[in-house]
Order: C-alpha cells, then structure tokens, then sequence
C-alpha cells in the first residue's frame, strides 16, 4: 500500500482531512508538522532561532520517517520545495488540498504561522509561487472550501477504492 500524502497551502486543512481520511480506511496518520515540533520545538521560534532554511531541512526528515507504506501524511504547506520531499512523493498517492481565500482567512486567524504573519496577503502571494509544484506533484485534487470534511473523506475513499489503492 503506497502512502496517501496530503499536500496544499497552509490552512487548507490536510490535517484535518488526513486524520479523518485515515480512521477511516484504517491507516496510521501523521503530520509532519507536528512531528517536528516534538521534535525540535514550536514552529514560530523555530524560524526566529534557526531560519527556514533549518526549518525546511528538519521537514524534510519528518517527511521521510512519515512516509512510509501504509500510512495518511499531512505535509507542511512548504514541504514540497524540498528536492527530496519530492522525490519520495513519487512514490506516494498525493492528494492536492486546496482552499480559496475567504475561507482561509478565517482559518488564519491567530494560527501563529510565521511565513503568513502578516496576513492573507503573504498566504496568497505563498500559495502562488507554490501552486505549480502542488499541481505537478497531484494524482487528485479535494478543495475543503465549503464541503463538509465527511463528504470529501467519502469521496477520497471511493476514488483510493476505484484505483485500487
């Protein structure tokens, strides 16, 4: 069994998605986002104290443990920059997760998130720049905009069901 990855923007709700997706089929879930940050610390000072670049190299270790055959990961909304996080996806069934601003600005809202401080903005100029490698990278698209998350995990399991997966 291939790993299911989740991959989106930041605040699109993969982890959310992930966590629900895999109860659901009967996979282990994890979010390398919340990996790191048992490991290493909270995200925010992390970036103040070491940098993104420290930041991304930690990721993309969370990132290979995770993905491991069998398993739901969420990945951080950046983790697909990293040259090696792709190439392990290549392995991966990736689900793009996307989302569309007016809903992510509620989402944003005090979540902490050092690389959208400043608001919706930096989330939509981000998104942008990352939207080309989440396409690329995608075997499926779910937007969590406005439907509910139990009918988007019965749509992602009947879609992993039709393939096979």
């Amino acid at each position: 069994m291939p790993p299911i990855a989740l991959i989106g923007p930041m605040a699109a709700g993969k982890s959310s998605l992930g966590r629900k997706l895999s109860a659901r089929i009967g996979r282990t879930f994890a979010d390398t986002d919340k990996l790191v940050v048992l490991e290493h610390g909270p995200i925010p000072q992390l970036f103040a104290e070491h940098g993104e670049s420290a930041f991304r190299g930690w990721e993309a270790e969370a990132v290979r443990h995770a993905l491991v055959p069998g398993s739901v990961v969420a990945l951080g909304g950046g983790a697909v920059l990293d040259e090696r996080t792709r190439a392990l996806l290549s392995h991966a069934t990736v689900v793009l997760v996307t989302v569309d601003e007016e809903a992510v600005e509620r989402r944003l809202a005090g979540g902490g998130r050092p690389l959208v401080a400043d608001g919706i903005a930096s989330w939509r100029r981000i998104a942008a720049e990352r939207e080309p490698i989440y396409r690329e990278l995608a075997d499926t698209v779910v937007d969590t905009s406005r439907t509910p998350m139990a009918q988007l995990v019965d749509r992602l399991e009947a879609w992993l069901v039709e393939r096979g997966l």
